[in-house]
């Protein structure tokens, strides 16, 4: 292969999360499909080619083609991590399916000029490198993207631009709207999550050595950059901006919409920490996408995955088999071979919709999301009369609870409740399905459950907790987790999220509470595949924290990241015949 890549030196240290994301899925080579004959296995490389931004900026792409002469399709993969990353394994295997392969450095990173800023130049910039990639010589004029986490949401920002060259895309386990889906998921911080990629994304390069776990209990949040000798104007306007305002709407695909015509083979994680972004770009282009053709070319194929995307059986403590494996390179060709070579693959033909159901550990086609078949049903919280802890003295039942009943506890975010699975980053945290067991015993963790089920129960799509709470606060959280408890007791979470109260009614203008008023609060657990077996229980975990996955509210009030100070909160969660607190489960008919 002709390659003067020996001749350029380059130090890329992978950041854990990164390394599973280059080597598993996006950047691995894609090998496993059976691919068609190809013109010349023969590779041309050209490493660190600098491609001009409209202001003059370059960007270190790195170019691998088939040595015949010829036009062919192309595949543009945008990467923040190095364009070493995701080179010449990945290309071998899409120049001998006859595509042409570039990857590229984004600008500020690694060997492309410019300064980072975290997506604030990828719109244009995508858009121009698309042009670029659909008007070179060695180019058909019909370009693809592909690639997960900021390589896929470097697919989706330029999409309302409408570069004629871009013929299809698949992005996986995607921000999309990033101040809901990355920073402010139901308007709490995702704290871990953000100083872990925030401080690696600090130098040209990936930064190693950082005390992360130090970092998560700094406060106040925004000096925590300097605190730790980094100066990051980025960390600062994150912080600074907790509400959805002009800053977040510059970062924001979801809200241009209406302006995108791609078709897009969007892929996610039922345990990925961006799911939201992969659910709402695809309910949002099939409903609001610019043309009808767009709005006809999505499919979506969500697994029993983490952020990584790499199809290993196990996640977390739960081995979901064998199924978990699919061919996702014969996946990618057949939709590109399609889009890019006008190929008759037969993958329009299939159901939009490809999701696996836990729990009963397989694969199932639909042809939309959510399922139209869904009976939507709520699950009351019910009280056992006497102060509720983990112990589980709270009921779940779909009969309306009677009377007046509340339960009590204390939140203090000295001592938060600690993550324990979920949709997490980084890896280190353990995301997926874990036993919640080390959790009972808690005071401020408030458990109520079904009995025993008499039938398998699939529970699939959107789920919404609707609390009637009152705190002692100003302002503070609740957070709400599903859970599936086995025969033997062992109880592992399904979904989990939060909602800060002051953005119980908008994420744009913040409200305070008064103090023992009691407000209605919804949480967006986002939506799942599950079945709940027979047997086994159904149980709703509430709380106020989940840390370090999201900050700790100090229950103050006072302006978001300048609080050094912490305060208890009483909170009270209310479940009555005026206050019916439930959960809205998407129940599917066996």
């Amino acid at each position: 292969m002709a390659t003067d890549k020996n001749n350029r030196k380059r130090l890329i240290k992978l950041w854990p999360s990164v390394a599973l994301l280059a080597c598993g899925w996006a950047a691995a080579p894609l090998a496993t499909a059976a691919a068609p004959a190809a013109p010349d296995t023969k590779i041309i490389a050209q490493t660190n080619v600098m491609v001009r931004m409209r202001d003059g900026v370059g960007l270190s792409t790195d170019i691998y083609r088939p040595a015949k002469e010829g036009r062919y399709p192309v595949i543009l993969f945008r990467d923040a991590y190095g364009n070493g990353s995701g080179g010449a394994a990945g290309a071998k295997s899409w120049v001998e399916k006859g595509y042409v392969y570039l990857v590229q450095d984004v600008r500020g990173r690694y060997d492309s000029e410019g300064h980072y800023y975290p997506y604030i130049s990828e719109a244009t910039d995508g858009y121009d490198a698309q042009q670029w990639a659909g008007s070179q010589p060695w180019s058909s004029g019909k370009v693809g993207m592909l690639g997960s986490s900021y390589r896929a949401a470097v697919q989706w920002m330029p999409a309302h631009l409408r570069s004629p060259a871009v013929a299809a895309i698949i992005p996986a386990v995607t921000p999309f709207n990033y101040y809901k889906d990355v920073m402010y998921p139901g308007g709490a911080f995702q704290l871990a999550n953000r100083i872990d990629w925030g401080f690696y994304m600090a130098g040209r390069t990936g930064q190693s050595g950082i005390d992360v776990e130090k970092m998560w209990s700094h406060l106040p949040l925004k000096t925590l950059d300097q605190a730790f000798g980094y100066d990051l104007p980025y960390w600062r306007d994150w912080v600074g901006h907790p509400t959805y305002d002009e800053y977040w709407r510059q970062f924001d695909s979801e809200a241009r919409i209406e302006q995108m015509d791609v078709p897009a083979l969007s892929i996610g994680g039922w345990y990925d920490a961006i799911l939201r972004g992969t659910l709402t770009s695809y309910t949002g282009m099939r409903t609001r996408a610019r043309t009808e053709r767009a709005r006809n070319s999505q499919k979506l194929i969500i697994g029993p995955w983490d952020h990584s995307i790499n199809g290993n059986a196990k996640l977390g403590e739960i081995d979901f088999g064998t199924e978990t494996k699919i061919d996702l390179s014969g996946i990618q060709t057949r939709w590109f071979d399609h889009w890019l070579k006008g190929e008759d693959t037969g993958f329009m033909k299939e159901p939009r919709v490809r999701i696996f159901v836990m729990g009963e550990n397989r694969w199932r086609s639909e042809d939309e999301w959510p399922l139209a078949r869904t009976r939507y049903t709520k699950y009351y919280l019910q009280s056992a009369g006497k102060a509720n802890t983990a112990g589980g003295d709270g009921k779940l039942a779909t009969k309306l609870p009677g009377g007046a009943a509340a339960d009590t506890y204390i939140y203090d975010p000295s001592n938060p409740v600690p993550t324990r699975g979920g949709n997490i980053l980084p890896a280190k945290l353990g995301p997926g399905p874990v036993d919640q067991a080390p959790l009972a015993g808690r005071d401020d963790i408030l458990v109520f459950s079904t009995p025993a089920l008499e039938q398998d129960t699939e529970v699939t799509g959107p789920i919404t907790v609707t609390l009637y709470a009152s705190s002692s606060a100003l302002d503070t959280d609740f957070t709400a987790k599903l859970v599936d408890v086995h025969p033997d007791g062992k109880a592992y979470n399904i979904a989990d999220s939060i909602i800060r109260a002051r953005y119980r009614n908008s994420f744009e203008k913040p409200e305070l509470l008064e103090p023992g008023k009691v407000y209605p609060f919804t949480i967006d657990l986002l939506g799942t595949s599950n079945l709940f077996k027979k047997g086994h229980r159904i149980r709703v975990d509430i709380s106020s924290s989940n840390f370090p996955r999201f900050d700790r509210n100090p229950n103050t009030g006072h302006a978001f990241g300048e609080d050094a100070e912490l305060r208890k909160a009483t909170q009270t969660i209310h479940h009555s015949r005026q206050y019916p607190s439930h959960i809205t489960l998407p129940i599917i008919p066996r």
